[in-house]
């Protein structure tokens, strides 16, 4: 947030960098629908990469990767955070602090979720939840490249 705030947000918001969010982000999309795809929707099969790996750094890595949160804080998220710069440096804090609260208790809720589910859902119907997932990260990832392809060429 503070990076945006200083500056780095005007960078998001060059076309050229729009254009490689895109591109990257929907090959991105592309490679992680593809894989749970091809691993026929079985977590265990498309996690086996990351195992070992410190859940932070995998955290830290997906969300960098995630074009729809480089293009949130290129747009809503530098307005908001802004404005709150705007109020001063203890509303700027408040804000960060209560953005991240929000994001831990969302992310807690997914993973409640996803794992209550798991168990509730059990394996069959949670392969076909799978793929159909990935089935739409495919879909997304080619829009992005879609929508990269034909800024890029305007």
């Amino acid at each position: 947030m503070v990076l945006i705030v200083a500056g780095a947000g005007r960078v998001l918001a060059w076309q050229a960098v729009r254009i490689g969010i895109g591109l990257v982000g929907g090959v991105f999309l592309l490679l992680v629908g593809a894989q749970v795809l091809a691993a026929g929707g079985r977590a265990a099969t498309v996690a086996a990469g990351l195992e070992g790996r410190h859940p932070l750094w995998i955290g830290v890595l997906l969300t960098a990767g995630n074009p729809y949160f480089l293009l949130w804080w290129a747009t809503v998220g530098l307005a908001l955070a802004a404005r709150a710069a705007e109020l001063g440096a203890a509303a700027f804090a408040v804000f960060a602090l209560v953005h991240w609260l929000c994001d831990l208790g969302w992310l807690e809720v997914l993973s409640l979720a996803g794992y209550k589910g798991s168990k509730l859902l059990g394996p069959g119907r949670q392969r076909v939840i799978a793929l159909v997932c990935g089935a739409a990260l495919v879909v997304f990832g080619v829009l992005f490249i879609w929508d990269a392809g034909r800024s890029w060429l305007r």
